[in-house]
């Protein structure tokens, strides 16, 4: 139950933001299947020891007067995440405008139960914009650890500028997450994106691995069910190096597929096997379930994680949810990508990002986007480097001109999207895209064939995998090679991008001011290595008013 916060703000605790489905799992066999793989995960101690946060703590979705923050405590020993076991817990927050604590703004509680997999949130209201916050959470005489958040400006704020990471694709068994590292040490970030596949639903050597699991899964089968779902997400949580970027910034996520299947749709998934492996309905509200629960995010339509955040008047960030609602991706050769019945968006969802393109009355239009917007084809590629970029994309290896999974396969939704642009001037509209696992700075023209001679639309930077396999890994070469000759076979065939590394693992950098929007490229030196190093690659940048970009020789 929720107490009362101190007079300087308004807390609101939610014990869970999940949809309703409250599919538990008995406590015997739950908790003989996850005793192994997560019990290492947690320290030893008695069955009396005091509630531990093994989780971390994280906050997310800023907004000018407040902002979510989230934990998950583990009351006793057998309260394993997935277990469904627990008794009720009576989980406090505390926040204030000091490290030490000497200021507090805000605290209350929440009683963390079984059926949220005893996660807890809290969303603090009546902060002040643009002030860095710290919390933390208490239980049972433990405290966990210290975070700092941070709150978006206010709405009429002049804002000289705001730098967020941009990640994307994080594959626990490929290797470590040193890139979540790299940004937590930086302490210059307002927030970081993620912007889809922040878990994998894969069994354990299934997916990603370049033959070599660096680290196993837990649960080490695919996930299906309720408690496998929780499971994993309670296993990426225990990674150090993501535990660290959390207490560091706000997050702000948006979904891709392997939160639920690969290639997910609203009706199914490549991954998935209707009746072997339940009915997709059944999985799909399990997955959902867990995410809500799992991680700081606030579902704008229930069961969606479609909605908008705004920054002052310097930009506002419209986050989409491309598997909810998008139609079965179409076979190349059936000719359905063009489809106008066939959607990514879904219409409503569609028709709220063209409203809110439209409305804005920012400098700069942000659209978090899960897959490439940008069209691309293939081009003249040899054979052998067609056949391990087809098997990354998921698609037929006799030969292919564009990725249905991409905003490729549903080009009606695309071309509605870009001439509203069009036709209502809109600029400085700028997409920022993971999943393909490489990285690319792109104009994002409204007719591909002519151009440069025609007009561009937007802007894209898409941002690398932490860890998810590239072309190099899959071909099995050294780093860079791959990249060295595809690169300008693919920017000869699609003359609006100005660069694409389809080899190196990292992060991107997005510093934004009225002037422009730059994305500056880092890489890390090894996956496999949990000390791997960060250097900055290269940086690209779209300058307010142009819709195109260019490269800039220096990070900010």
């Amino acid at each position: 139950m929720t107490r009362p916060s101190r007079p300087l703000a308004a807390a609101q605790a939610l014990n869970s933001l999940a949809p309703s489905r409250r599919s538990v799992v008995k406590a015997a066999a739950a908790t003989a299947a996850l005793a192994g793989p997560l019990a290492a995960a947690l320290p030893a101690r008695a069955a009396t020891a005091a509630p531990v946060f093994a989780h971390g703590v994280a906050s997310g979705d800023p907004l000018p007067d407040g902002v979510l923050l989230w934990t998950r405590v583990t009351p006793v020993p057998e309260a394993l995440p997935g277990s469904g076991v627990g008794p009720d817990t009576e989980v406090s927050w505390t926040v204030a405008r000091d490290k030490a604590f000497t200021s507090v703004v805000a605290s209350g509680s929440a009683t963390a139960t079984a059926a949220s997999d005893h996660t807890v949130k809290a969303d603090i209201r009546g902060l002040a914009p643009a002030t860095d916050y710290w919390f933390r959470f208490s239980s049972g005489g433990t405290d966990s650890p210290v975070a700092r958040t941070r709150t978006a400006p206010a709405a009429d704020a002049n804002v000289a500028g705001l730098r967020f990471g941009v990640v994307s694709c994080a594959n626990w068994e490929a290797g470590y997450f040193s890139s979540y590292r790299h940004l937590a040490a930086r302490g210059d970030l307002d927030a970081w994106l993620h912007l889809g596949d922040y878990i994998y639903e894969y069994g354990s050597g299934e997916y990603g691995t370049r033959d070599k699991v660096v680290r196993p899964h837990a649960p080490t089968h695919e996930i299906l069910t309720l408690s496998d779902y929780r499971v994993r997400h309670a296993k990426y949580k225990t990674d150090p190096d993501l535990q660290a970027l959390h207490l560091k910034a706000p997050v702000v996520a948006i979904w891709d597929d392997h939160e639920f299947a690969d290639n997910a749709w609203s009706g199914g998934a490549t991954n998935h096997t209707e009746g072997a492996e339940g009915t997709w309905s059944a999985r799909q509200a399990a997955a959902k379930q867990a995410y809500f629960e799992w991680m700081p995010v606030r579902p704008a339509v229930a069961g969606t994680t479609y909605r908008r955040l705004r920054f002052g008047k310097l930009a506002d960030l419209s986050l989409l949810d491309l598997r909810s609602f998008r139609s079965q991706q179409a076979s190349t050769a059936s000719g359905a990508v063009d489809d106008p019945d066939r959607t990514i968006t879904g219409r409503a969802q569609l028709d709220w990002l063209k409203a809110g393109l439209k409305a804005s009355d920012t400098r700069w239009r942000l659209v978090g986007n899960s897959v490439m917007i940008s069209p691309f084809s293939v081009g003249s590629l040899s054979a052998d480097l067609l056949k391990p970029l087809a098997e990354l994309l998921g698609l037929p290896q006799e030969g292919i001109a564009l990725n249905t999974d991409q905003w490729d396969g549903y080009t009606d939704d695309r071309r509605e999207l870009l001439a509203h642009l069009r036709t209502n001037a809109i600029g400085n509209t700028v997409f920022l895209t993971g999943d393909i696992h490489m990285a690319w700075a792109n104009d994002v023209p409204y007719d591909a064939g002519t151009y440069p001679l025609s007009a561009s639309a937007a802007t894209e930077f898409v941002v690398t995998s932490l860890t998810s396999d590239n072309l190099d890994d899959i071909v099995k070469v050294p780093e860079g090679t791959v990249s060295a000759v595809a690169a300008p076979v693919i920017q000869a065939a699609n003359r609006h991008v100005h660069w694409v590394d389809t080899d190196r693992h990292g992060y991107g950098v997005l510093d934004i001011t009225a002037d422009r929007a730059q994305m500056d490229y880092y890489v890390i030196s090894d996956r496999a290595n949990p000390d791997a190093t960060s250097a900055w690659a290269r940086s690209y940048r779209t300058r307010s008013g142009t819709q195109k970009v260019e490269r800039t020789y220096d990070p900010v």
